[in-house]
C-alpha cells in the first residue's frame, strides 16, 4: 500500500524533499540554495501542468532561470566583497519608495497573469485553469519574492510569508495534501527566515539597495 502511495505521488513527494532542502539553505544564507532550487522546480513543474495551475507551472521555468541567475550573483557578488567561503554575501533592505515598486509590478504581473490564463488554454485547446486569479497573483507574488531573494534583499520573507499562506488554501482546494502540508512549514519558516537574516545582517552592509 504505501509503495503504491509512492508510486502514485513520488513526483509531488521529490519536490516537496527539495523544496525542504532549499528552504533551509535559504535560511542558512548557502548559495547551494540555488542548486537545490532548480531541482525542485523541475519536479513542481511536472506536478502542476499535471494539476492543470499552469501559471504554477510557468512559475517554475522561471525559478528554473532565476535558479542559474542567483548561483552566479551570489558567487559574483562573493568575490566582490571578498568574503570568505564560511561567510556569505550581504543582506539589503528597501525603503517605502521601493515597496511600492514592488508592489506595482506585483499588482500588474497579477493582471497580465490572468488575462494570459483566460485566453491561453482556449487558444492551445487545454483545460482551463481552475483558479485564474487565484494562480495568477500567488505568481506574481512569488516572482517578485525569487528575484528579491537572488538580490539578497531582507524583505523577500515579508512577501514569502504572504504568498505561502495564500498558495496553502490552494493546495488544499485541489485536494494536493502533502505540499500543503509543506506550505505549512513554509510559512513557518519563512518566519523564522526574516528575523536570521534581520538579525545576521551586518551594520556596514545595510544600506538600502536602488536601481
Amino acid at each position: 500500500m504505501i509503495m503504491n502511495w509512492l508510486l502514485d505521488n513520488w513526483i509531488e513527494l521529490a519536490g516537496n524533499v527539495f523544496a525542504l532542502c532549499y528552504l533551509f539553505f535559504s535560511i542558512r544564507e548557502n548559495r547551494w540554495l540555488w542548486v537545490l532550487g532548480f531541482m525542485m522546480s523541475f519536479f513542481y513543474m511536472i506536478l502542476f501542468f499535471k494539476s492543470r495551475l499552469y501559471a504554477d507551472m510557468s512559475l517554475q521555468v522561471y525559478y528554473l532561470f532565476v535558479s542559474v541567475y542567483g548561483w552566479f550573483h551570489w558567487m559574483s557578488t562573493a568575490k566582490k566583497e571578498d568574503i570568505s567561503e564560511a561567510k556569505v554575501i550581504p543582506t539589503i533592505s528597501i525603503n517605502a519608495k521601493q515597496w511600492l515598486k514592488y508592489g506595482l509590478v506585483t499588482c500588474l504581473l497579477t493582471l497580465v497573469i490572468f488575462v494570459l490564463l483566460k485566453k491561453v488554454p482556449d487558444l492551445l485547446e487545454m483545460p482551463p485553469s481552475d483558479l485564474p486569479f487565484a494562480d495568477a497573483f500567488k505568481t506574481a507574488g512569488s516572482i517578485v519574492a525569487t528575484w528579491m531573494l537572488a538580490r539578497k534583499i531582507l524583505e523577500n520573507w515579508l512577501i514569502w510569508i504572504v504568498i505561502d499562506l495564500f498558495s496553502l488554501g490552494i493546495y488544499l482546494y485541489k485536494g494536493l495534501y502533502l505540499t500543503s502540508v509543506i506550505f505549512v512549514i513554509y510559512s513557518v519558516m519563512a518566519v523564522v527566515g526574516y528575523y536570521r537574516w534581520k538579525h545576521n545582517m551586518q551594520p556596514q552592509v545595510s544600506k538600502l539597495w536602488s536601481e
